[in-house]
């Protein structure tokens, strides 16, 4: 029998909770082992449970999302958390992903993408909600810290590798590329490495800013 997801909740809705959990727990794969309201009691319950995967609200009484976010880390280094939140601020967003979130999802987004979000998420792959693609675009011109490729950078890539940059832009899956190129899974996932390389970025997400930033991302629509 193959090994559920097991997840953290941290919220301090317990409304909201309860009905995450119901709908988390119609899905063979995913369990949530445990609840918190608090982060205190989310990074107690943490190390207790060692779940799978956190999903975190940013706004919490007390010790904040991001300092709870920061303490998960600190402990858990390879933990993989998603904020979820109502937060659409660019900010915020930055500040999460440079504390090492692997995700930033909204609380109004439809339950099938919060479950791809957080099989995406266990499997490595960094996830967020496709209207904060260009809120991430907007942080990093204010940041003083860039993690933009070199404009000329994208020339070294094949025109298949543009085409697969054009759909992580717009927070398309490995499997969803696969489907709308008709190639292999296992092909894609070398192209992305290969597009991570040749840009010298290291992550998704750093690949799908410099693609918006470079006006790739409505580029090589299937």
């Amino acid at each position: 029998m193959t090994k559920k997801i097991g997840v953290l909740l941290i919220d301090d809705h317990a409304l909201f909770r309860s009905g995450v959990k119901a709908l988390l727990s119609r899905q063979p794969d995913i369990e949530v082992v445990g609840e918190a309201a608090d982060g205190l009691e989310g990074i107690k319950r943490c190390t207790q449970l060692r779940p799978d995967l956190v999903l975190l609200d940013l706004n919490l009484p007390g010790l904040s999302g991001r300092d709870t976010l920061a303490l998960l880390l600190e402990e858990h280094p390879s933990l993989p958390v998603i904020m979820l939140t109502v937060s659409e601020e660019s900010s915020d967003l930055m500040d999460c992903l440079q504390r090492g979130a692997k995700g930033y999802l909204l609380k109004n987004i439809e339950i099938d993408q919060l479950i791809d979000g957080i099989r995406r998420a266990v499997r490595g792959e960094a996830v967020m909600s496709p209207q904060m693609t260009g809120k991430l675009v907007e942080g990093i011109r204010h940041s003083t810290a860039s993690v933009i490729a070199p404009q000329a950078e994208h020339e070294k890539l094949s025109p298949r590798e543009r085409e697969i940059l054009a759909f992580i832009a717009r927070g398309a899956s490995n499997k969803e590329i696969a489907r709308a190129l008709d190639l292999a899974e296992s092909t894609v996932k070398i192209h992305v490495q290969h597009i991570l390389r040749k840009l010298n970025l290291s992550s998704r997400v750093q690949a799908a800013v410099y693609a918006v930033e470079q006006g790739l991302a409505a580029k090589d629509r299937a």
